[in-house]
């Protein structure tokens, strides 16, 4: 990675690779691709009645969107007037005293960055596209390590970060900081930021990108509705200018899919290979989604939520039926055609399957199509040997027709009247042979809310020929809900949760104070 000077008190002009360093500033673009002002095309959209900045970040990042120009004043109303001078002002009646000055956008139309240098504040550009990007890693890296340095150098000032609106690319990269340089959670610093800068980053491929990045995309959360403000056409980039590239079609709604390079499956399960093709992979996600009725991007299946001392009153609002959670890994399996049969995991990332068989219930030559279920793999231990095997908890699509908006029960009896039976009834008459598939195919048993006791009890682990680490409380009457579902609830006893942390451990800092480590409970 890239060293760079924590200063950037240059002279002379200077360019090495995309870092071009200037008198008091320090410009980090990408050299092909440098927007020329055009204050023509007046205020960014959505701009106007986009709150104008934050509160202080772990008493060190001001959030703020970008700041206007008095060339732009007549282009605006009086009450939306928002000038670097204004900030650096507002700042200063707060004893918040501005040293560093990060812009994030990907243009130089908004102001002069003399404003800001004349206020003996250090002015860094760090261009980010920003329409449908989240900040690449090399980005990540060198803001984290322009803040890392400044912040050693000068530990009583602040640093203030804008975007065009100061809250995606700017709570990406703010964020990015706090988890890699602070220790903090993926979850607590997004929330954080969002409490700081409400409504926080309210795109959902960056909250994704950031969980793919620090945690578990699977445990990504929604993003926050869209604010009040943001009702505008967001066909346009930060100058306001088409990013349809000339072409007349309708603009895309979702992010271009993350690929994980090489992706692995589950260890000891044979038959099961990841897909290279980007088409195949293409059409795999977005057959899913579209059957999830999954409007963003990522792996569309259900999150359930830990359950506390909140949410378990669902219990008794609702018929609900309990399940153990097993010590598997989760996928969803598209059954799309005969010899096209997918994997998806939690990272979205595509797996062909091959040597399995569906037949149809009623027509049982003809193979089922147009099928997508939800489940988890497992590996049974039986007789010394290990055995793989998915088992199906949820169904969604059943030969196109949508069983997800069914009840529970009616999904639960679909997986095992025409997934399960048919194959069993194939084994019989010898149609499938068993010994020549690469694993087997269950239905998970669910039963009333009541038998939790039992399942947690000493008699059923015996029977369970894999670990069970928890139970799984999904309710009756409701549908199959994408993304975090709050009513399907997760357990785990104490000994086998896990937390994330308790308590942060920054340093506070103030004027005529010694540098005082405390610790943050969140």
């Amino acid at each position: 990675m890239m060293r760079i000077c924590p200063i950037f008190l240059w002279v002379e002009v200077r360019i090495c690779k995309n870092l071009l360093y200037t008198d008091n500033s320090l410009h980090i673009i990408n050299m092909g691709d440098r927007k020329r002002g055009r204050k023509d095309l007046g205020p960014p959209p959505r701009w106007l009645y986009c709150p104008r900045k934050g509160s202080l970040i772990a008493e060190k990042f001001i959030a703020f969107k970008t700041p206007l120009d008095k060339s732009y004043d007549s282009q605006i109303p009086e009450e939306c007037i928002f000038s670097p001078s204004m900030l650096i002002a507002s700042l200063t009646s707060q004893k918040i005293k501005l040293g560093l000055w990060i812009d994030l956008t990907n243009t130089t139309r908004f102001y002069n960055k003399n404003e800001v240098e004349g206020q003996n504040i250090t002015y860094v550009k760090l261009q980010c596209r920003g329409h449908g990007e989240c900040p690449s890693q090399e980005q990540t890296n060198i803001f984290i390590e322009i803040c890392q340095k400044y912040i050693s150098k000068n530990p009583l000032e602040s640093i203030g970060v804008h975007c065009t609106h100061g809250f995606n690319r700017t709570g990406f990269l703010i964020v990015a900081y706090l988890i890699e340089s602070l220790s903090w959670s993926v979850e607590a610093a997004i929330k954080y930021f969002s409490q700081a800068r409400p409504p926080g980053i309210y795109k959902a491929d960056y909250i994704q990108e950031l969980f793919s990045r620090y945690g578990e995309i699977g445990d990504a959360f929604p993003a926050p509705p869209l604010p009040d403000w943001c009702n505008e056409d967001d066909d346009v980039d930060d100058d306001g200018s088409s990013v349809r590239d000339g072409k007349d079609r309708p603009p895309s709604k979702k992010r271009k899919e993350m690929r994980k390079k090489n992706p692995v499956f589950m260890e000891g399960v044979p038959g099961v290979t990841p897909v290279s093709d980007n088409n195949l992979i293409t059409y795999v996600q977005q057959k899913c989604q579209n059957m999830c009725g999954w409007k963003m991007s990522g792996f569309p299946g259900s999150q359930p939520v830990s359950m506390d001392v909140n949410n378990m009153k669902y219990l008794h609002a609702k018929p609900y039926k309990v399940s153990w959670k097993a010590d598997g890994t989760r996928y969803m399996m598209l059954i799309d055609k005969e010899d096209e049969i997918y994997f998806i995991d939690r990272d979205n990332s595509v797996f062909k399957v091959d040597g399995l068989t569906f037949p149809r219930r009623k027509v049982p030559e003809e193979h089922i199509a147009n099928t997508l279920m939800d489940g988890e793999m497992i590996i049974d231990k039986v007789d010394d040997k290990d055995v793989p095997r998915y088992l199906a908890y949820d169904i969604i699509k059943f030969e196109s027709q949508d069983v997800g908006q069914t009840d529970f029960d009616r999904r639960l009896l679909c997986i095992a009247k025409e997934i399960i039976k048919p194959r069993r009834d194939a084994m019989a008459s010898g149609k499938i042979n068993r010994m020549l598939e690469p694993f087997s195919i269950r239905a998970k048993d669910f039963w009333d809310v009541t038998s939790a006791k039992q399942i947690l009890g000493e008699k059923f682990r015996k029977e369970m020929s894999h670990e069970v680490d928890g139970l799984i409380f999904q309710p009756v009457p409701d549908p199959y809900v994408c993304g975090r579902c709050p009513e399907v609830l997760k357990w785990k006893p104490p000994h086998l949760n896990s937390v994330d942390f308790k308590v942060v451990i920054t340093q506070r800092t103030g004027i005529g104070l010694l540098p005082t480590k405390v610790g943050l409970c969140m």
